[in-house]
């Protein structure tokens, strides 16, 4: 896997939505947030812009996620917004530039298409808080994206909730948001997950959809043969008026029962205050010792 480049006090991120729409004023908080880094925001044609929920039409959101990923002036690329129009957008974007002068490319979410279909060319890519709001997240969540910019040492420590054998392993981490990796199966962005240690979150969905989805997955092979499987927030899960009897975390758990690889729930990242970073496609240590987790970047 290829690291894009490191950033230095100065430099330029390009602020672009490609999904959900969102203004500039919404934004202020934040663009003066990452000056306080040393670093200047340009925004991209699709702030501001509208079409229905959308930042724009699809050609739109895509030619300024394109005039970004081709301006040798911008560093990095942290998406605005996330809801729902990523994978509209995708197909229509060239990557050959990007291929030979990789930037990091930011957010989580909607944006787990972009993490997916990047990481399937061979370049990291950092899962982390949108732009919006991020000066209201957890101190810890900023931070953690400043360290993986800079290219500082970064590791997560945390207490999952359910007890984990002591292990220690290797892999490449994968993943994002459940509902988007489910709706990639089948085209060139689907993820390829053997070997590999497996991250999702989820958020607003229906409990027997979670349990459709893992099913899925499942049955397709993407939960067979990985080295572990991390679970971040499951946050604000729905239910019908005939319970489905579970919560998202037991269905994971039942669907993953009889394979032989940890399960970590509880992971810091996802639909959360405090969403760390995760550098996706990077080849990571996961250390287990006395209840507690330790994933290391370096």
């Amino acid at each position: 896997m290829i690291t894009p480049i490191t950033l230095k006090k100065g430099d330029t991120i390009g602020i672009v939505s490609t999904a959900r729409k969102v203004t500039k004023d919404a934004l202020q908080p934040a663009i003066k947030f990452l000056e306080n880094w040393g670093l200047t925001a340009e925004l991209g044609k699709t702030i501001d812009a509208e079409n229905h929920q959308f930042a724009g039409s699809d050609n739109l959101r895509a030619e300024d996620f394109q005039a970004m990923l081709d301006n040798p002036k911008i560093k990095a690329i942290w998406c605005a917004r996330g809801g729902y129009g990523t994978v509209r957008i995708i197909d229509k974007i060239d990557f050959s530039e990007f291929k030979n002068n990789p930037k990091w490319i930011i957010g989580y979410s909607d944006m787990t298409v972009l993490h997916a279909h990047i990481n399937n060319l061979g370049v990291e890519t950092l899962h982390a808080q949108i732009f919006l709001g991020i000066e209201s997240k957890s101190k810890e969540a900023a931070q953690s994206i400043k360290k993986v910019l800079f290219a500082e040492s970064y590791n997560i420590q945390f207490k999952p909730t359910s007890p984990v054998e002591n292990s220690s392993f290797s892999g490449e981490l994968i993943g994002g948001n459940l509902s988007v990796l489910y709706s990639l199966l089948g085209s060139p962005s689907a993820i390829e997950t053997d070997g590999k240690i497996l991250f999702i979150e989820d958020l607003d969905e229906y409990l027997y959809h979670i349990d459709r989805m893992m099913m899925n997955l499942k049955r397709s092979g993407i939960l067979k043969n990985l080295k572990a499987l991390i679970v971040g927030g499951m946050t604000d899960m729905n239910d019908n008026a005939i319970p489905f009897g579970k919560t998202a975390e037991e269905i994971i758990f039942d669907t993953v029962k009889d394979y032989d690889y940890p399960v970590i729930y509880n992971f810091p990242a996802g639909h959360i205050n405090d969403n760390r970073a995760l550098i996706m496609g990077r080849k990571v240590t996961l250390e287990i010792q006395n209840s507690q987790v330790t994933l290391s970047f370096n």
